[in-house]
């Protein structure tokens, strides 16, 4: 997103900052996060230490939730005509990208907020977050806040122990998303909060139960890790009888889930059936946590490919899908790729050419974002008719021309070189390949001596 240039409303000095007018979550799955994250109109002044909201007009609209909401900062002080002078052509926008089967009467009629904070409760309303839960969220932050201003770790014992029942799974998710933005951006802070975190890891009950469950995946991850390529199903069950708590069974099914199928339990209920009353006892009770386990697993990875599907077809929705994908590349999860993976294969099965075209240009933009910027380079190499063609080519990017590439274009020849035994056309990549290396390894030498 371009920055603009606007003024500090405390020193009047100028600073950069990201101001977005229109959040049309419709044509822009990303908005809704960078309205709610405060990543677009917040200025951060380096002159005088200000930061706030930016005074600036804004239009939200979903068309899915049928949401059309408009918000003017009171102190601009603009009459009523000159705001709709303003807020018009950014809802008119709004109208001109939908296609006429998806104008629907709430276009109408957009609904007007007196504060930001009314129009960010409406949108999470929508999501069934109510003010409630809000509330509950901005009482775990000034919790946060009171712990991290105290003066000294007796005192924040005693403000831990009055708060104990808000610090849950909630205030530690929270606590974690501050933890892991402070230590990029402000280490002092982060430094203080890995401290704070320690305390409420000892001194707080959910906390103790965090920490053994931490403690218990690191010695799953351990022994399946030592197991390697050895780790059958037989064994991993092995390793599920033996494990010394249901913190540990727990910590297995999150490891190794896909290895806990059908012949997986079959396994199990052959060792039941054989086994001593006592320990039939024993093995029962070990298949109903893992039942229980698993279809809590199960429940958490459905909630999350539902969510990652409705973010990529909102984006094949998109009449330049490339564009589309490409301004949401931040919100690519594994989940997102591996649906992405998953439609592409079900079009090539149905024979939907339409929907494989469409997936294909989602495909070439993530590989295209993902590449790092010498294997662009190395490509357009390739395609250099001669020698001298190269050579010009390498002068005109000599800044390029560094370790880094050499490194990535010998190995690349590397990998060439194994797929080439009995394949012509790898085989005709790779001598290819071998020329422009052999050139610019010339090129980088003359470069290096002056």
């Amino acid at each position: 997103m371009p920055q603009t240039q606007v003024s500090c409303p405390r020193c009047r000095q100028p600073v950069p900052a990201n101001v977005e007018q229109l959040f049309d979550v419709t044509s822009d799955p990303g908005a809704k996060q960078r309205l709610l994250g405060g990543v677009s109109n917040m200025i951060r002044c380096p002159f005088c230490g200000h930061e706030g909201r930016l005074a600036t007009p804004i239009v939200y609209h979903d068309n899915e939730k049928e949401l059309l909401l408009t918000f003017f900062p009171p102190e601009l002080g603009l009459p009523l005509n000159e705001q709709e002078k303003l807020i018009g052509p950014l809802i008119k926008q709004v109208m001109d990208r939908l296609p006429a089967e998806k104008r629907k009467a709430y276009l109408l009629s957009p609904k007007p907020n007196l504060t930001f904070e009314s129009m960010i409760e409406l949108i999470l309303g929508k999501d069934g977050i109510t003010p409630e839960m809000i509330k509950s969220q901005q009482e775990r932050v000034t919790l946060i806040d009171r712990l991290l201003q105290a003066s000294s770790a007796d005192v924040r014992s005693e403000i831990i122990k009055q708060n104990e029942k808000v610090i849950d799974d909630q205030f530690f998710a929270l606590f974690g998303r501050l933890a892991q933005s402070a230590a990029s951006q402000q280490p002092k802070l982060g430094e203080a909060l890995v401290a704070l975190q320690d305390q409420l890891l000892k001194e707080t009950e959910f906390g103790r139960g965090l920490a053994e469950s931490v403690g218990e995946m690191e010695a799953a991850a351990k022994s399946l890790q030592e197991a390697g390529q050895g780790l059958t199903r037989e064994k991993l069950l092995d390793f599920v009888i033996a494990a010394p708590s249901d913190a540990r069974i727990r910590a297995y099914v999150n490891l190794a889930r896909g290895g806990m199928d059908y012949s997986f339990f079959q396994t199990l209920t052959e060792k039941i059936e054989k086994a001593s009353p006592e320990e039939k006892t024993k093995l029962e009770a070990v298949r109903e946590k893992l039942l229980e386990y698993t279809n809590e697993v199960d429940r958490q990875i459905e909630a999350r490919y539902k969510q990652a599907q409705k973010f990529i077809e909102s984006l094949l929705a998109q009449d330049d899908i490339t564009a589309a994908t490409q301004a949401n590349l931040q919100n690519f999860s594994q989940d997102a790729v591996d649906i992405v993976q998953q439609m592409l294969r079900q079009a090539s099965e149905k024979n939907d050419y339409a929907m494989m075209g469409k997936l294909q240009k989602m495909v070439e933009a993530l590989q295209q974002a993902s590449a790092p910027p010498e294997m662009g380079f190395i490509e357009q190499l390739l395609e250099a008719p001669d020698a001298a063609a190269i050579e010009k080519m390498l002068n005109d990017n000599a800044d390029m021309v560094n370790d880094q590439f050499l490194e990535a274009l010998n190995g690349l020849v590397a990998q060439i070189e194994q797929q080439g035994q009995g394949n012509p056309e790898a085989q005709a990549i790779s001598e290819k390949l071998s020329a422009v290396y052999k050139v610019a390894l010339k090129f980088s030498m003359k470069k290096n001596m002056g």
